[in-house]
C-alpha cells in the first residue's frame, strides 16, 4: 500500500485453478513505491507509456530445505531497477496491444461504481494447457527450482518498448508447479483511492 499525500494503492492477488476451483495463494502484494509513481505520472500526462502491459512470472522467490520449510524472500520493490529474483516466463496482458495472443483471457478491466472514491483495475492472467511450451506433463514435480515452479509474480508497465519495462508489483508465494494438466489462472486486482473520504471503504 502506499499513500502518497492524494491517493492510497492497493494489490491484490488471487491464483487459483478455474476447473477445479484450487486456490493457491489469496493475498495482498507488494508495490514498487517509485516506478508506480512514475507509471501513473507518465500515463496523466500522455507520454504513451506507464501503462501496465506484462505479468512475469518466476521460480526464485523461495527455497526448500530437505525437511521440506520453505523459507520466503521478500519482494523486491525499491529502484527502477527492481525486478524477480529469477523471472522464467512472460505474458502481454494488455488487450489493446497486438502482442497480447489471447485478449480473451488475458486482459485488463476498469472496475469502477458511481459514487465511489476508488477505482479497480482488474489483471486477468490464464496459464493455458499448452503453455510454457516446455512445462512437464504433470504437476508432480519434486524439484521446486523448476522453471516452470513458480513462487513470485510481478506485473509491469510498458516504458518505451517490450524491452523497456518497469516492475511496479511483486508477490512471493508457496511454489506452484505450471504443468500440461492443469490451467492456472491470476486474478490481479489494483486499487486505486483518493484520501478524500477514506475511511469510508
Amino acid at each position: 500500500m502506499i499513500t502518497p499525500g492524494l491517493a492510497k494503492i492497493t494489490g491484490h492477488v488471487k491464483i487459483h485453478d478455474p476447473n477445479s476451483g484450487e486456490i493457491f495463494y489469496n493475498d495482498h502484494n507488494a508495490i514498487n513505491y517509485e516506478n508506480i509513481s512514475i507509471a501513473m505520472a507518465q500515463t496523466l500526462s500522455d507520454r504513451n507509456r506507464g501503462y501496465i502491459y506484462q505479468m512475469v512470472f518466476g521460480n526464485g522467490g523461495s527455497s526448500v530445505d530437505p525437511t521440506g520449510v520453505i523459507t520466503y524472500l521478500p519482494p523486491n520493490t525499491t529502484g527502477q531497477n527492481a525486478t524477480l529474483y529469477n523471472e522464467t516466463y512472460a505474458k502481454v496482458v494488455d488487450d489493446n496491444s497486438a502482442a497480447d495472443t489471447d485478449p480473451e483471457n488475458n486482459k485488463m478491466t476498469v472496475l469502477h461504481t458511481d459514487g465511489t472514491v476508488y477505482t479497480d483495475i482488474l489483471v486477468t492472467c490464464l496459464l493455458d494447457y499448452g503453455e510454457p511450451p516446455t512445462q512437464q506433463a504433470f504437476d508432480n514435480s519434486t524439484n521446486f527450482n523448476g522453471e516452470f515452479v513458480f513462487d513470485e509474480l510481478g506485473l509491469k508497465t510498458w516504458n518505451g518498448s517490450a524491452n523497456d519495462l518497469r516492475l511496479i508489483t511483486h508477490v512471493i508465494f508457496h511454489p506452484v508447479q505450471k504443468s500440461l494438466n492443469r490451467q492456472i489462472q491470476i486474478d490481479y486486482t489494483l486499487r486505486i483511492q483518493t484520501l478524500s473520504n477514506i475511511n469510508a471503504v
